[in-house]
């Protein structure tokens, strides 16, 4: 899975999307593409949209929910946690045993 993750992190649209779901989770794909054009100028197609969101999706840091005719997609934090909780928060080292 963290080699997912990596993937979904290093590319910029992808954590664009990420930022304007941390600011307003629940969007559709509407909102999302219009919000890509109107506040950061990125002319893509719902297309490439919608595959940018599958590899988001695929890593964990999306999910998503039907609701009538509308599919909504809100952030998920947890695979980030995992991270940080790896590197920044590793657990305490346990401690050796005598020999003796």
């Amino acid at each position: 899975m963290a080699d997912d993750l990596f993937k979904a992190l290093a590319d910029g649209t992808r954590r664009t999307i990420l930022d304007e779901l941390t600011e307003k989770s629940g969007q559709t794909l509407f909102e999302i593409c219009s919000r890509l054009s109107m506040r950061h100028g990125l002319g893509i197609s719902r297309q490439a949209v919608s595959q940018h969101l599958a590899v988001l999706e695929a890593a964990g840091l999306v999910e998503t929910r039907r609701e009538g005719r509308y599919k909504f997609h809100d952030l998920n934090v947890a695979p980030l946690r995992h991270i940080t909780e790896r590197w920044l928060d590793p657990p305490a080292p346990a401690p050796e045993k005598d020999p003796s």
